[in-house]
């Protein structure tokens, strides 16, 4: 099956399905990477707080998958957003990727809180090592749609993707609005709510009329959506399942039925993105 790629407003593409290696311990990392490679994916999303960029890194080099055949994502860490630590943090990655360049640079968190309330000089960083030819596109996670204004307004420039929190039980949708009038892509993280819509009656019902899994029936709601995805498992059967969603259409009737799942805030599962302050140790 061929993952679709969806074009970027700089004028590059990005695969609408990858592989996610968050909380997946370093000493795994290489493996599961590997593991996904053989399955199909070619878009691995990592991050600096997850770890794991060496074992990233690792794979790629043992995959025999040329460079152009690979996305790779990775994302700033918390503690590194004043622009001489961004810089330095960035090459840091590339060393521990094993890499020249990143397909795709993304600030974490705003974390509206830390740093003065300054995340737009941040921004003009990524900005900064996207022309140096560090990252090929500059992007955002968890950006509420007032932090997109800001830095959009001060820059210029809006963010190809901002990977946001996504799933039928938080649709996100006033962050998804804004992301889209800024032209950028959604992408969404913890695509099926960390499991907790596993055993949901309407996505089971129409999980059996199509002779598929819940999770399948959500992550094709996303992709029918337009959301770009990187649902992780270690799992092979479960990486199989996650990869199989392009041979199968969920209907107006269905997608419907999955929008109406949509809590609110009641939803959320993460930390609320003005609210995040984390700096790791």
């Amino acid at each position: 099956m061929t993952v679709p790629t969806l074009k970027l407003h700089d004028g590059t593409t990005i695969p609408q399905l990858g592989f996610g290696v968050f909380q997946i311990p370093p000493k795994d990392t290489k493996q599961a990477v590997l593991q996904a490679f053989e399955f199909g994916y070619r878009h691995i999303d990592t991050a600096q707080m997850y770890q794991n960029e060496a074992g990233v890194g690792e794979a790629i080099a043992e995959s025999g998958l040329s460079r152009d055949e690979i996305y790779v994502t990775t994302k700033l860490n918390n503690g590194f957003h004043r622009p001489e630590d961004a810089r330095r943090s960035l090459e840091e990655s590339l060393d521990r990727l094993g890499l020249d360049q990143v397909d795709l640079f993304l600030i974490h968190w705003p974390l509206p809180t830390r740093y003065d309330g300054d995340y737009v000089s941040t921004w003009e960083t990524l900005l900064e090592l996207q022309r140096a030819g560090k990252t090929r596109s500059a992007g955002v996670s968890n950006f509420e749609p007032d932090h997109l204004e800001r830095i959009v307004e001060a820059t210029g420039s809006a963010p190809v993707v901002n990977q946001i929190e996504v799933h039928p039980y938080f649709a996100n949708e006033a962050a998804r609005k804004a992301t889209r009038e800024h032209g950028g892509l959604v992408e969404a993280w913890s695509p099926i709510a960390q499991g907790a819509i596993l055993d949901d009656a309407v996505l089971l019902g129409i999980a059996e009329a199509h002779g598929r899994t819940p999770a399948q029936v959500a992550l094709r709601w996303h992709l029918q959506r337009g959301d770009i995805i990187f649902p992780k498992s270690v799992t092979p059967g479960r990486m199989q399942q996650n990869f199989a969603l392009f041979d199968f259409e969920l209907t107006d009737e269905q997608m419907s039925a999955v929008d109406g799942l949509d809590k609110g805030e009641n939803g959320r599962r993460g930390p609320h993105p003005d609210e995040m302050d984390v700096i790791p140790d």
